[in-house]
């Protein structure tokens, strides 16, 4: 899906957020399944920015984080 077409903005008023079951004291993340799309926030600032994937791009994202993409380097 590109960018044209996702839809602006996804409604998230209604959202049901969960916290991640990864998450630990520090690290907050929940998500929400919103009409098609899946939406993240840091459960400590949760009126601040949120990401919106679509569900093949929250999949690749997941593999992408479980494979270590994004690990920091030492």
């Amino acid at each position: 899906m590109t960018m044209e077409q996702m839809p602006s903005p996804v409604e998230l008023s209604r959202a049901r957020w969960r916290k991640s079951s990864r998450s630990g004291s520090n690290n907050c993340v929940e998500v929400a399944n919103v009409r098609g799309f899946v939406a993240v926030r840091d459960s400590k600032n949760p009126d601040g920015p949120r990401l919106v994937f679509t569900r093949s791009g929250w999949a690749a994202f997941a593999a992408g984080l479980k494979a270590g993409d994004f690990d920091r380097l030492a």
